[in-house]
């Protein structure tokens, strides 16, 4: 699945949402201010913004700036292994919440290729789902161009640990041990410790944990959940464990965590 509007187009954007897609929001005109899980963040002309499969988020208002928003699911887009490691590619769509705002100054690249998405899915020529694909590929190799010009560190994690962080992201009210993502990946403990290591610097339990309390303050600031209901939901049998849990990774628990983000 993929889809491309305007921001103009898009009132359901001002309320906070998560989708099970890839995001793209590339900005025209104007600033585009943006709130992704508990992070505000600016858009201004010729700037792009990635968001997980995921994450809350919407705009503070549609007034002051024009964009265009990309989707696509991981399904549509992630055809092999390449694709896969090309998505998350020097942080794009990152796991770990660490979204950013990348300014792409000279380029016409995401411009041009992104009205051609357009046009493709309006028109629906023949294989225009094939074009679609190759047009989203470009895009993303020129935003990683655009990194690596400035300097950032080049990131390129394997596939198996980004299938790994998404078979955590899916089940995550399943409790299930290490052994148990090991044996779903047909893997080993040894491997995804050592794929964690190298691409989060700490073990696979680790990244699990962090990935759990991402979860459960998305939860605490966006669904109206009792503590209790989001252990639960979070697969904690006891209320009392998570709401340690929560403190020892968010140095609040999760109620004055809840009261200094919402109020």
């Amino acid at each position: 699945m993929v889809n491309l509007y305007a921001t103009g187009t898009a009132a359901a954007l001002l309320r906070p949402r998560r989708v099970m897609r890839q995001i793209l929001i590339w900005c025209r005109e104007g600033e585009l201010s943006i709130i992704v899980d508990d992070k505000k963040l600016t858009l201004r002309p010729r700037e792009v913004l990635t968001i997980t499969s995921g994450q809350y988020h919407y705009f503070e208002d549609l007034e002051g700036g024009e964009g265009l928003v990309l989707e696509f699911t991981t399904d549509f887009f992630c055809k092999d292994d390449h694709d896969i490691e090309l998505v998350f590619h020097n942080g794009l769509f990152c796991h770990f919440d660490l979204n950013e705002v990348i300014p792409l100054p000279g380029s016409p690249v995401v411009e041009e290729q992104l009205q051609l998405i357009r046009e493709e899915l309006s028109e629906r020529p023949f294989q225009y789902l094939t074009s679609v694909h190759a047009r989203i590929k470009l895009i993303l190799v020129e935003i990683n161009r655009a990194k690596i010009g400035r300097g950032d560190e080049i990131y390129q994690p394997d596939a198996l640990f980004l299938k790994f962080l998404d078979q955590v992201r899916s089940q995550f009210n399943h409790a299930l041990s290490l052994r148990d993502y090991a044996d779903q990946l047909n893997t080993s403990e040894a491997r995804l410790n050592e794929a964690s290591r190298l691409h989060a610097g700490k073990s696979a339990q680790n990244v699990v944990y962090g990935l759990i309390a991402s979860e459960a303050k998305r939860l605490l600031i966006y669904e109206k959940l009792s503590v209790k209901e989001i252990a639960f939901r979070l697969g904690f049998n006891d209320p009392f464990y998570f709401s340690n849990f929560f403190k020892k990774h968010a140095g609040l628990s999760p109620s004055a965590y809840k009261e200094k983000l919402v109020g």
